[in-house]
């Protein structure tokens, strides 16, 4: 692959534009910009490099900075059947990452905070710190990646990843029903990528073989009638998060118009979710982890992870 600077010389240019003072953060295509609430005033905007370095497909990895479009990652994968867990929205691999939530079709990608083997990222002294390690079984000690993803940019501005990769199924077949139960679906088929439901609808992206498609397809079809779907439904703005067997439940009130994942736990809801109660340990060890990054607290100003429904 060519086009993207050397690795070693866009993070050196990175770190020299995020410097060691002063109020920064990381901005991408802003596709999820006011999660977490909004930056400080005078916080000073930089962008990551571009460009994907190194795809092996037989390691089921790929190296890319973290200013790349994910669909423009997603393309140059899927010319050699594969893809990765980070959600098709239009936005940066290192805004995917830094925003933590997983494609829709989790089910059958695999959750975002298990794509990231490998980061090299910016800290706040503006030195370039990297963890985790290029191959899936990587991990011995602290496993700085699970903590980066889901961050918002406040514990170091991403340069560079690299991503598990997974293979592009033989088939897809998205399908819905307005009378079958979509909690009877994931005992019902194997193979399922997304099981979505509104209230309504229950839309289902079976994967696998043509062959394993075409009998859960059968198998769906025993407990009720199914049509063609193009696709995921528009999703709504708002990400709430809730225990699985909690959709069983929803307050459909409070939601708006929703659509809720099921067997994930989470929806996508008009109306924003109400923020929960921190406990103080929790809260107390969040800001320890916050200090310890970042001493003066000039990454990313004003934004929290306790506030991802704003």
């Amino acid at each position: 692959m060519s086009g993207p600077p050397a690795a070693p010389a866009a993070l050196a240019a990175l770190a020299a534009e995020v410097g060691a003072e002063g109020p920064v953060a990381a901005e991408g295509r802003r596709t999820r910009w006011d999660v977490g609430g909004a930056l400080a005033d005078g916080t000073r905007l930089v962008r990551a490099p571009s460009g994907i370095l190194e795809h092996k497909p037989e390691e089921m990895t790929v190296r890319v900075l973290a200013g790349t479009p994910v669909d423009e990652l997603h393309a140059e994968l899927g010319a050699r059947g594969q893809r990765t867990g980070l959600p098709r929205r239009g936005g940066t691999v290192g805004g995917a990452l830094a925003v933590g939530e997983s494609d829709v079709a989790v089910l059958g990608r695999g959750r975002v905070r298990d794509t990231l083997l490998q980061v090299r990222y910016v800290a706040a002294d503006g030195a370039v710190v990297q963890g985790g390690g290029p191959t899936v079984k990587n991990v011995t000690g602290f496993d700085l990646p699970r903590l980066i993803v889901g961050s918002l940019g406040t514990l170091g501005i991403l340069g560079e990843v690299i991503l598990r990769t997974n293979p592009i199924p033989a088939s897809s077949r998205w399908v819905t029903s307005a009378s079958v139960d979509p909690f009877a679906v994931l005992d019902l088929v194997r193979g399922a990528s997304c099981v979505l439901w509104d209230g309504t609808r229950t839309l289902v992206e079976l994967e696998g073989h043509g062959a394993d498609v075409d009998a859960n397809l059968r198998a769906l079809e025993r407990v009720g009638e199914w049509g063609e779907a193009s696709g995921p439904p528009p999703l709504p703005p708002h990400r709430w998060s809730m225990p699985p067997a909690g959709l069983r439940t929803l307050d459909r009130e409070a939601l708006g118009d929703w659509v809720a994942s099921i067997g994930v736990g989470t929806v996508w809801a008009s109306r924003p979710q109400p923020p929960a109660e921190v406990p103080a340990p929790l809260a107390a060890l969040a800001q320890r982890v916050k200090d310890g990054f970042d001493p003066t607290g000039r990454l990313a100003p004003g934004r929290s992870v306790w506030r991802r429904a704003a």
